[in-house]
């Protein structure tokens, strides 16, 4: 008997899993870093996605991406160059095509904004606004490519999100198991997904939830099982982020030895990423250390990202540096990191980041915002690899990071605590845990 679960375990981990990224279409998330689609294809490594498509792969399942698209008009394959996996490309459906016309921003949090300048009745707005993320995903389309690749599970970035409640419904048409990761949360729900969600949750395989307290959320408000709920966190790889020599990453990029430098990486999505909060903070910060070389470097860019710039062509930031693109060389992105001496995060809304992990792995100490997935990113285990600040609150962010600026040496321990904590979110440990999650829900579906 043993060997035959053993026998149904390995066959498992050999079938296909259909990865469903968040976001209504590819060209939404790419456009907003400024990458083309044959970039994300042959130069994109890491992140959420490819760190779970690797997680996945050690595990042994073999890992299929579908992304929809709002330009394509015919279903395109392709292969990620890093990890190898299949990026199976479908067209947007004609109605959502429609609807998304008359939308400025679909992803907006109040209904004026997205629609800012479109002339529509009040009722045909909220009707569009309800049911475009519906729609975002071309089920029909979907279904064939699942049954062409004989996909044996789904797993959705996501699922407080009507593309999860979508595919739920999906799989049980097609009796696939689905599951969903944490990545967000509760922060946008319609009317709509208000009735369809509870369905979704209770229908679905299992879900992968890395803050405890999201668990927690999770299970009561929607009645499940905790049996049902993997605590995992996101993996990293940390062969992308070995620490180097800060003199060498400085010399390297032309930084002198003597300055004191807090970085930040991601999105450029001032108010999700609290990047007005971080700004205020370090414009404290510049006033109380005039004379002093202190820097902050944000890399990255996003939707907001003109608006960023006219903010930060004030006098008040002059010692801001912005590298107003992402960068896809991990080699370099590894340079900065290692370059600094505190890594940032002033995040109103998070699912489980990743960005501060990596700066972890580099050996920088951590002040982030009291988000969702920090505590289990610090750990319980003095002393801890960061400070955290309320959500919100520019004054004890700015506190913080002058903290670790002014003692070097409180810095470097922390720092050192940081290195030996990302360890925990290796790929190894994580696609252990998954695999085991996986094989057994499957197993019982």
């Amino acid at each position: 008997m043993r060997d035959e679960q053993v026998q149904f375990a390995t066959a498992l981990t050999r079938s296909q899993i259909a990865l469903l990224p968040w976001g209504h279409t590819i060209e939404d998330f790419l456009h907003g870093i400024g990458v083309s689609f044959e970039q994300f294809c042959a130069e994109m490594r890491g992140g959420w996605l490819f760190s779970y498509v690797q997680a996945l792969q050690l595990a042994g399942f073999e890992v299929t991406i579908f992304c929809f698209s709002d330009r394509s008009r015919r279903v395109i394959s392709k292969s990620h160059r890093a990890t190898g996996a299949e990026i199976c490309l479908i067209p947007a459906k004609p109605s959502y095509l429609w609807m998304r016309h008359f939308v400025a921003d679909p992803y907006a949090w109040e209904t004026d904004n997205m629609f800012s300048g479109t002339k529509l009745p009040k009722l045909a707005k909220r009707i569009i606004r309800h049911l475009l993320p519906y729609f975002a995903t071309p089920e029909r389309s979907l279904w064939r490519e699942l049954k062409r690749r004989k996909v044996r599970a789904i797993l959705c970035q996501e699922y407080e999100y009507a593309r999860f409640d979508v595919v739920t419904a999906l799989g049980a048409l097609l009796r696939l198991p689905v599951f969903a990761i944490f990545q967000g949360g509760n922060w946008h729900s319609s009317r709509l997904e208000k009735l369809t969600r509870p369905l979704a949750i209770r229908r679905c395989a299992g879900l992968i939830i890395g803050p405890s307290r999201e668990a927690a959320r999770v299970q009561a408000q929607y009645g499940i099982s905790s049996n049902k709920i993997a605590q995992l966190p996101n993996p990293l790889d940390l062969t992308d982020w070995e620490p180097m020599p800060q003199s060498e990453a400085r010399q390297s990029l032309d930084i002198p030895i003597s300055a004191r430098i807090a970085i930040s990486h991601g999105r450029i999505d001032i108010f999700r990423k609290g990047l007005d909060l971080l700004l205020d903070a370090w414009s404290k910060l510049q006033s109380a250390h005039s004379g002093e070389d202190w820097r902050l470097v944000l890399i990255g860019s996003g939707d907001d990202a003109t608006k960023f710039r006219s903010i930060l062509s004030g006098p008040d930031y002059s010692s801001v540096l912005w590298i107003d693109h992402y960068i896809r060389d991990r080699a370099l992105m590894r340079r900065w990191l290692c370059a600094a001496d505190v890594y940032v995060m002033a995040s109103r809304h998070e699912g489980f980041p990743v960005a501060p992990l990596e700066g972890m792995a580099c050996g920088l100490p951590v002040v982030a915002t009291a988000v969702p997935g920090i505590a289990e990113i610090m750990g319980d285990k003095d002393p801890l690899p960061g400070i955290t600040a309320p959500i919100g609150d520019s004054a004890a962010l700015a506190s913080a990071v002058e903290k670790l600026l002014d003692d070097t040496q409180l810095s470097r321990e922390l720092g050192f605590q940081a290195k030996r904590r990302a360890q925990d979110f290796s790929l190894p440990s994580i696609s252990t845990q998954l695999r085991s999650f996986l094989t057994e829900r499957i197993n019982k579906n």
